[in-house]
């Protein structure tokens, strides 16, 4: 089921959510201009479970890894996987943001994403393909 939009009025502007909308865009649209560039991008700056867990055992460099914890959220393999994304985001942030407060949803939302990320490499540590999306 696929909602098209909800019931309740936020009673604030949403500027976290649409930031963060906004910031998505932007970064799919940079994606795509790389054109074939963007494997490598993708590989340098989405979230691998290989490569985390490598770092979390001291195997390779810890800062460099935990910060694709954060960018993968902010990259998507495609124009649909962005657009289901943001749907959502645009449906239900405002309301999360206009009850939380938008610094609060801010904290929730890159906490959400960055709990999301370490589940999917606590049960995928070996995997080398690249994570990406505000899925989480």
């Amino acid at each position: 089921m696929i909602p098209i939009r909800d019931d309740n009025q936020p009673q604030s502007v949403p500027i976290v959510t649409r930031t963060i909308i906004g910031l998505n865009v932007l970064a799919f649209l940079y994606q795509f201009l790389l054109g074939p560039a963007v494997v490598p991008f993708i590989q340098r700056w989405g979230l691998i479970p290989e490569r985390l867990s490598s770092a979390m055992l001291g195997a390779a460099a810890l800062p460099d890894a935990a910060l694709t914890l954060l960018s993968s959220m902010f990259l998507h393999g495609s124009w649909l996987h962005l657009l289901g994304n943001m749907w959502y985001l645009w449906i239900f942030g405002d309301n999360v943001e206009d009850e939380l407060g938008s610094l609060r949803f801010l904290g929730f939302y890159l906490a959400a994403g960055v709990v999301s990320a370490l589940m999917h490499v606590l049960f995928n540590p070996g995997s080398p393909i690249p994570t990406v999306g505000a899925s989480g």
